[in-house]
C-alpha cells in the first residue's frame, strides 16, 4: 500500500489549487477523468474554442489574476466589458432585468414600478418570496422567476433567499429609477478577462504549480476508510494522514459510506451544447438570457463576439431536473429542438451548423436550501474531525466563483500545511 501525507480528490480548479499553495510535496491528487480541469475544460474542433460551459472570469483580486497570467506565457488574455442581454417580446433589453425595466414597453414599465412600490413587505424565508418582496410582481414574474426557474430546473420556492449570494444582482427601488435617467453597466462580472486558448488555460496555469508526476488520472476513489485512513481507488490503495476532497460532497459522502438524506442535497443538471456555425450571427453581444418558458434553453453565448471571429460559435445552456437522465436519443431530441428554438428567436437564420460537441454537466448549480446549508455543514464538521476537508463549489455545496474556489484551497493549505510563499 503507497502512502501519502495529502491525497487530493479532483484535479479540477480546487484541487489544484490546494497543491499549489502547499509548500509540502508529499501528496498524490487523484482524478477519475483523463484530464485535469473538472468542469473548467476546453474543447477544440474544427476551428473552434469551446469550454465545457461559459467560463469567463471576473477577478476581485488583481493579485490572484496576475499570479495566474504571469504563468501564461505568451497565451493572450482578452479584457471585456460585459455585453449581455434578455430576450423578451420579441426583442432585446439589457441585464440585469431588474435596473432595466424602462426598456420594456411603456405599459409595462408602469406596471413595474406600480408593483415595486405596492411589494409585499414580507420578505419570507426562501428565494421566491425573496423576489416578490425586493421587486414586485411585475418584474419577478417577466423575468426573474421563469428565467431562475429553468436554470435551476425547481420551484424556487424550496431555495434560500440567499442561494445566489453576492451573485445576484439586487437593487434598490432609488437604484432601478435612476437607471432609466443614467444607466451603468454593473454587477460582479462587468467586465471579464478571458484567454485565447480558452479557460483551460487558467487550469495549465495553477497546474504550473504541482509536483511533476503527482496527478494520477483515470484513477476513481471508490471507497474511503476513515478510521484506518486508507483510500481504495480503481488501481490502488492509498494510505493518508489528510484527504482534501473537491469532488460533490455527496460523492465523498458514498465514499466515505455516511448515510444522508439525497433530497437534501438536491441539484439541478445542465446540457451543453456547443455549436459552432459557417457565418456570423448576432454581433456585439456576449451572451443572451432567455426567461420563456416555451424556449428550451435558459441562456446562450457567443465566443466569436468575444474572440472577434467570423464564425459563430455558441453555447447553449439547458436545465435539467436532477431526477431526470436524458438518453442518447433524448440528447439529440433536445439538440434538435435547441436549433429550432434559436431559430425562433432570431439567431439562427440562414447559418449552416458546421461542428457540434455537448457535455452534460451534473451536478451543475447545488439548491441552497436551509436544509442543504445545515446538512452541508454538520458533514463537513463531521468529516474535519476525521482530518478530511471537503472544499470547492462542489465539496462544500454552495454557490461560487472560480476565484473563491482558489481562495478557499489557498485558506485551507495555509491552515493545515506550510504556505508555498
Amino acid at each position: 500500500m503507497e502512502r501519502t501525507r495529502y491525497l487530493i480528490i479532483g484535479a479540477g480548479v480546487t484541487g489544484l489549487s490546494f497543491a499549489d499553495w502547499l509548500r509540502d510535496d508529499d501528496y498524490w491528487i487523484v482524478e477519475s477523468e483523463g484530464e485535469i480541469g473538472g468542469y473548467c475544460r476546453t474543447v477544440e474542433r474544427d476551428g473552434f474554442t469551446w469550454d465545457y460551459s461559459g467560463h469567463f472570469f471576473h477577478f476581485r483580486d488583481p493579485k490572484i489574476e496576475s499570479y495566474l497570467v504571469e504563468r501564461m506565457g505568451e497565451q493572450e488574455v482578452l479584457r471585456v466589458q460585459r455585453n449581455s442581454r434578455i430576450w423578451y417580446a420579441d426583442g432585446y433589453i439589457d441585464f440585469p432585468f431588474q435596473k432595466n425595466i424602462h426598456q420594456l414597453p411603456q405599459h409595462e414599465y408602469e406596471q413595474c414600478l406600480r408593483d415595486l412600490r405596492d411589494r409585499p413587505e414580507d420578505k419570507g424565508n426562501n428565494f421566491k418570496s425573496m423576489l416578490y418582496a425586493r421587486y414586485g410582481r411585475g418584474i419577478a414574474e417577466k423575468f426573474l422567476i421563469p428565467y431562475n426557474e429553468k436554470l435551476y430546473a425547481m420551484n424556487l420556492a424550496a431555495l434560500d433567499p440567499e442561494a445566489m449570494g453576492r451573485f445576484f444582482p439586487h437593487a434598490s427601488v432609488d437604484e432601478i429609477v435612476r437607471n432609466a435617467d443614467a444607466p451603468r453597466i454593473d454587477g460582479y462580472n462587468a467586465t471579464f478577462t478571458y484567454p485565447k486558448g480558452g479557460a483551460a488555460q487558467y487550469v495549465e496555469a495553477i497546474a504550473q504549480g504541482v509536483r511533476g508526476g503527482r496527478i494520477a488520472l483515470r484513477e476513481k476513489v471508490l471507497s474511503i476508510d476513515l478510521k484506518a485512513k486508507v483510500a481504495t481507488t480503481s488501481k490502488r490503495q492509498i494510505g493518508y494522514e489528510v484527504l482534501v476532497n473537491s469532488a460533490p460532497l455527496i460523492a465523498l459522502l458514498n465514499m466515505c459510506g455516511i448515510e444522508y438524506d439525497s433530497a437534501v442535497f438536491s441539484h439541478n443538471q445542465v446540457q451543453v451544447f456547443n455549436l459552432g456555425f459557417d457565418s456570423k450571427g448576432p454581433r456585439g453581444v456576449h451572451w443572451i438570457y432567455y426567461p420563456q418558458r416555451d424556449l428550451s434553453f435558459y441562456r446562450v453565448g457567443f465566443y466569436d463576439n468575444i474572440f472577434d471571429s467570423d464564425r459563430m460559435s455558441l453555447y447553449v445552456e439547458v436545465g435539467v431536473p436532477w431526477d431526470v437522465q436524458l438518453s442518447t436519443d433524448e440528447r439529440g431530441a433536445l439538440k434538435a429542438r435547441v436549433i429550432t428554438d434559436l431559430q425562433t428567436c432570431g439567431v439562427l437564420e440562414n447559418q449552416t451548423l458546421v461542428a457540434s460537441h455537448d457535455v452534460l454537466l451534473d451536478p451543475a448549480y447545488v439548491h441552497v436550501t436551509t436544509g442543504s446549508i445545515e446538512a452541508a455543514a454538520s458533514k463537513r464538521e463531521l468529516l474535519a474531525a476525521q482530518d478530511v476537508h471537503s472544499i470547492g463549489r462542489y465539496g462544500a455545496w454552495t454557490y461560487c466563483s472560480i476565484e473563491d474556489n482558489i481562495v478557499e484551497a489557498r485558506a485551507l493549505a495555509e491552515r493545515i500545511g506550510p504556505t508555498s510563499i
